[in-house]
């Protein structure tokens, strides 16, 4: 065997550097495992290389090879699999050179139409005591076996190897990473949009609209329903349908809770996914699989206590939903029940909000407006008694009914404004809304006020506590406007001890605060309710001929 001169040692291992060196820059682990493998059959001269890389688990996940061609690898029936002498290299940290393969006691045996092999040197690529592959290479063309300079060649690639492996494995893992940081990127966009469109808003038919809009359109999927739960029953009724094919989804509109895919994901609770809609015995839509659509998913629509509906996702394509994906359906899911159960409370608040309303204003009616009405029936009826004996009489009492029907007609009018309570409007300022809840008052009543805002900055509390007050407003200048027979009202604003405080004083004819309950109907009784709900109280100090402050609070709960 002919041993290489220094000379020729030293230009090999030179080169062996600077294609290592090359190789270590190179980031694309298919490149480099390419490169190790043609680099190493150059380098000793072999007719055949294979380089095998490992997994924790010690199975092979990359395999290269050359020296073998199209046809003799067709002709195969299957790979090496790794036994005998591959098997013994898997395993071991040392180098295996051996000149004969067959004759090693190790030798396994080759596939049909394999190749014959002769000579074999297996090295293995060791980063950090842990064996990431093997470089095997077979039949030394120069000789008839490879030589310990070949060993020790292969050793030092085996190391510059290790680290070009690694560095490729380090990069593509932060390159997994940096994506897999972008997708929860996205997907909490999607969630933070999702929420910021639906929790502000009260109207249901929006909140279904939105988030079914953002979620195909995020998921690329062609069709999307809504089935809510009919209030006290155990029916899901189609409420919202987006997409394609509407006639196949409309086949049947309401399901059961436990009937179906859709009453199974409201009864369960849980994500249910269907990849195979044509076969599927939970699928009671035949003509959805009709028209073409291959899999679908049914979220439940799920708030703290219930679930409040189901959203279903259906497509034409042949998809499997990631861990990733049905997590963030799972979290959407949660925020659209929440919303649609919050609109639906607010709605009932409303509903509870106009009955007591209606309420009031018939007390008020009956107490009010009817008896003076009444009052006024008797004194014409008296009129009519007298007219012929006493002319004088009859007209002042005609004037004294005149003057009751003006009066009357006023309080009309106010009833008639509380019919229609001005609304806050939220693109205003708290102040702003009591301005202009100021100049109606003074429209209808006649009754001078002003505002005194001690805070001048925006109204830093949260919505329905801000709401509170303003109702509050409303409820006492509409008895001041009915009851006090005032000429001004003063309102006052400022905030103290971490609370919002609102003041209102009139000066008119106040009230026996002992009979609140004669005087003012359901008034205060709404003022109270509205205080206690938002977490503060209210006072009122009345006496007769002495005028009446009412003063209100809330929390300073900021937005």
């Amino acid at each position: 065997m002919t041993q290489k001169t220094k000379k020729e040692l030293e230009d090999q291992i030179g080169s062996l550097y600077q294609a290592s060196k090359d190789l270590i820059q190179d980031l694309s682990l298919e490149t480099v495992l390419w490169r190790i493998v043609r680099l190493a059959r150059a380098q000793v001269e072999a007719e055949y290389a294979a380089l095998a890389i490992r997994d924790e688990d010690g199975k092979v996940v990359n395999f290269i090879h050359t020296g073998l061609s199209e046809e003799e690898i067709s002709l195969m029936p299957h790979p090496p699999k790794g036994k005998g002498l591959l098997g013994e290299l898997q395993n071991k940290h040392e180098v295996i050179r051996i000149p004969e393969i067959k004759k090693d006691p190790r030798y396994g045996g080759f596939p049909e139409y394999h190749p014959e092999m002769t000579s074999m040197l297996g090295v293995p690529i060791i980063s950090g005591g842990k064996i990431l592959g093997q470089i095997y290479l077979t039949n030394k063309i120069s000789a008839s076996e490879f030589t310990g300079d070949d060993e020790r060649l292969m050793k030092t690639l085996a190391a510059y190897a290790a680290v070009a492996i690694t560095n490729t494995q380090l990069y593509n893992h932060i390159l997994e990473r940096d994506k897999t940081l972008n997708q929860q990127y996205e997907d909490l966009s999607l969630i933070n949009d999702l929420a910021q469109g639906v929790a502000g808003s009260w109207d249901i038919k929006e909140i279904m609209s939105r988030t079914l809009k953002y979620v195909l359109q995020y998921l690329d999927i062609e069709t999307g329903e809504i089935f809510l739960k009919d209030r006290g029953a155990k029916d899901l009724r189609l409420s919202l349908l987006r997409g394609d094919d509407f006639e196949a989804f409309y086949t049947k509109s309401v399901f059961r809770v436990g009937d179906g895919v859709v009453g199974k994901a409201a009864g369960l609770n849980k994500i249910l996914v269907v990849y195979h809609l044509d076969s599927d015995p939970r699928i009671l839509r035949p003509a959805i699989a009709e028209a073409g659509f291959i899999c679908q998913v049914v979220i439940p629509l799920q708030c703290p206590r219930e679930v409040v509906g189901v959203m279903t996702l259906s497509s034409k394509k042949d998809r499997v939903y990631s861990t990733r994906e049905l997590d963030l359906l799972t979290t959407i899911g949660m925020w659209t029940g929440t919303a649609i159960q919050n609109a639906l409370l607010q709605q009932q608040t409303k509903h509870i909000a106009i009955l007591e309303e209606r309420e009031r204003i018939g007390m008020d009616l009956h107490d009010g407006i009817i008896q003076s009405l009444y009052s006024i029936g008797l004194t014409l009826d008296y009129v009519k008694a007298i007219i012929q004996e006493d002319h004088v009489e009859s007209l002042k009492k005609l004037d004294f009914a005149t003057d009751g029907i003006n009066s009357t007609i006023t309080d009309i009018r106010t009833y008639i404004s509380d019919l229609r309570p001005r609304q806050m409007q939220e693109n205003k300022t708290f102040k702003e809304n009591l301005d202009i809840l100021l100049k109606e008052f003074e429209t209808n009543s006649k009754i001078s006020s002003s505002l005194e805002d001690e805070i001048k900055a925006p109204l830093n509390t949260n919505y329905q506590n801000t709401l509170t007050l303003f109702r509050i407003a409303q409820e006492s200048l509409s008895n001041t406007a009915r009851h006090s027979k005032a000429t001004k009202t003063d309102l006052r604003l400022w905030e103290e001890d971490g609370k919002v405080y609102l003041q209102i004083v009139d000066n008119g004819i106040g009230f026996n605060i002992d009979k609140t309950e004669t005087n003012l109907g359901h008034g205060l009784a709404n003022m109270q309710r509205r205080s206690r709900k938002a977490g503060g109280g209210i006072q009122i100090d009345s006496s007769p001929n002495k005028g009446t402050k009412v003063l209100a609070w809330v929390p300073k709960e900021e937005k």
